[in-house]
């Protein structure tokens, strides 16, 4: 079936409005020129009509742009010219932080239900807050703590002793267990925060599964993608620093810390008692060895390796890992020496299977 691409579509999206012009440059934190218009909801630039706004973050998109037909486009100062007359441009220097206002304003989140769904099972001495929401089948623990506005989705389980602060949201079929965390923190479907580490000694009989007795400390304001696993602390607490994100399918091991503000993209992983000071970016795939120190704003390429410290600021990339212009003159080196006969010459003909060797 030929389904047309919806922006918000409400079987699945919640929907306000609409919402004034104004009202909306607002919520964007943007200006605008007095209009009398209305918008009924946000799309793509290629797909938005009179009645909505759209965005430009990206020059690579101007010719969208130039054709688009949305009533209003959030712009950078630099684009408003570029905006066309049937369109009013709404000019702010941050465009996508205004377009993610102006979507959730749009598209707010589905309002609480309050209580605790009949098919739920809560233990003795769980401490619920009466505006938080549990949804059906959960699992709620002993003496465990659930601060108000949170949301416990379907077949979530909160496992003895966990402390969720306030406007959480966790996940169906998320687990949580050994975890202290914060204010506003969400847990995406699937997660898993909180089972032992892999740690073990190694024996002359064989493996000894060593007990892993730290917890995990999710600070405000984090993010936890789906299938996403964070390994509680050996003896030390795996820490989380607040407003980090961090992607779908990403490996946290035991007694790591991460400082404030860390993304981490989506199957990455990081090693036991690794650290990585505030504002560090991981790239997808990349993989961290045990015991190292990321320094602070420090940026790791994807599908990188990193088996020593990175200096703060530093940019990495490679298996190993090395500095970024260092790689590219080594990747321009072998280039060099290809195009120059260094290395080994194919009679003519026999190009495809040289190919296939190198490949």
């Amino acid at each position: 079936m030929d389904w047309p691409e919806i922006a918000g579509d409400p079987r699945f999206f919640q929907r306000s409005g609409p919402h004034s012009l104004a009202a909306v440059a607002d919520a964007a934190e943007a200006e605008a020129p007095p209009r009398r218009l209305m918008l009924t909801g946000v799309a793509p630039l290629q797909t938005a009509g009179p009645g909505e706004i759209s965005f430009l973050d990206n020059r690579k998109y101007l010719p969208a742009l130039e054709q688009t037909q949305a009533g209003a486009v959030i712009v950078h100062p630099d684009m408003a010219a570029r905006v066309p007359a049937t369109a009013v441009a709404v000019v702010t220097p941050e465009p996508y932080a205004a377009w993610a206002r102006v979507a959730a304003l749009f598209h707010p989140l589905p309002p609480l239900t309050p209580g605790v769904h009949p098919s739920a099972v809560v233990a003795a001495g769980a401490t619920i807050h009466p505006s938080a929401e549990i949804g059906p089948l959960a699992v709620i623990g002993s003496s465990v703590a659930i601060g108000p506005r949170c949301r416990i989705g379907p077949l979530a389980v909160i496992g003895d002793g966990v402390v969720l602060g306030a406007d959480c949201r966790i996940g169906p079929h998320a687990s949580l267990s050994h975890a202290l965390v914060g204010d506003r923190v969400y847990v995406y479907p699937g997660a898993r925060i909180g089972q032992e580490g892999f740690g073990f000694a190694i024996t002359a009989e064989g493996f000894r599964t060593v007990p892993q007795l730290g917890r995990v400390v999710v600070e405000d304001d984090v993010e936890v993608g789906a299938n996403t696993t964070i390994d509680r602390g050996s003896l030390r607490d795996t820490v989380i620093g607040a407003g980090s994100r961090l992607d779908n399918l990403v490996q946290i091991g035991h007694n790591v810390r991460l400082g404030r503000g860390c993304v981490i993209v989506a199957q990455a992983g990081i090693s036991g008692s690794t650290v990585l000071e505030d504002h560090v970016m991981l790239g997808g795939q990349s993989g961290l060895t045990g015991h190292l120190r990321v320094g602070r704003k420090a940026r790791i390429g994807a599908q990188a390796g990193v088996m020593a410290d990175v200096p703060a600021g530093a940019e990495v990339v490679g298996s190993p890992a090395q500095p970024v212009r260092a790689f590219f003159r080594e990747v321009a080196a072998i280039r060099r020496l290809m195009r120059g006969g260094g290395g080994r010459r194919e009679p003519p003909g026999n190009e495809a299977a040289a190919k296939t060797e190198t490949d």
